[in-house]
């Protein structure tokens, strides 16, 4: 039983190659499988993480034949088809640009798709990228971190799964910190998709024996009922 995980990315995904390095040999290894990387940049750098992994990984374009977007809607419904295709069982929102359809948040990924941010939402939900840390730094923040979430429609405003707080340090610059919240945002995905490997294989497990308990309860009814039949007939 192999948590089936696809991703979307647009832009480098510099927090991948920790995922997979685990499940290639360390904590999510035998508990997880990226089997899709999708992404709406063809150039993007996880694209390029993905290829050089091995991984099943495709471009969905987010124009048109005639070179007009494509309305959210539309282009989800595309992501969807390929999320089922490959059987996917947990989303995962790496630097993915794109705000979601109400129709994707509240369809059949609901509850299902994560997404990693680099604050302690609520604060500075929102923002992108370095612009956050150098609004933690403007504001002489003492603690930041990361925050992973289950998507809505909103930005950033989902319910928290899981958040990991990171010190800032003096002499910080923008870069210096996102590099140590990256890290912590590396930690936070894989622990995240352990816990829900572990969860999602206890389910299994419930629903299989709660089947077996109940077509044993059925034999022994039946059983019981034969025998009271017998037991009629006899006394006749």
């Amino acid at each position: 039983m192999v948590l089936k995980i696809g991703v979307l990315g647009s832009t480098n995904g510099t927090d991948l190659p920790a995922v997979v390095e685990s499940i290639q040999g360390g904590e999510l290894q035998g508990l997880a499988e990226i089997a899709v990387v999708i992404s709406d940049k063809e150039d993007s750098g996880i694209l390029e993480k993905a290829q050089g992994y091995g991984l099943n990984n495709l471009y969905i374009n987010p124009r048109d034949d005639e070179g007009k977007r494509k309305e959210r809607e539309a282009y989800d419904r595309e992501v969807v088809e390929v999320l089922n295709r490959e059987e996917i069982e947990l989303v995962m929102l790496i630097g993915y640009m794109k705000l979601m359809s109400p129709e994707f948040v509240e369809g059949e990924f609901k509850n299902r798709t994560m997404n990693i941010h680099p604050s302690l939402l609520p604060a500075y939900a929102g923002g992108m990228d370095l612009n956050v840390h150098e609004e933690v730094l403007d504001r002489g923040c003492k603690v930041t971190g990361c925050s992973l979430i289950y998507i809505d429609e909103g930005a950033d405003t989902g319910p928290i799964i899981l958040q990991r707080a990171v010190p800032v340090l003096d002499g910080d610059t923008p870069e210096t910190l996102k590099a140590r919240v990256q890290e912590a945002e590396q930690t936070v995905l894989i622990e995240a998709i352990k816990i829900l490997t572990i969860l999602f294989i206890l389910f299994i497990l419930f629903i299989f024996f709660g089947v077996l308990l109940l077509l044993i309860f059925f034999i022994f009814f039946l059983f019981f009922f034969f025998c009271l039949c017998k037991a009629t007939l006899f006394f006749k």
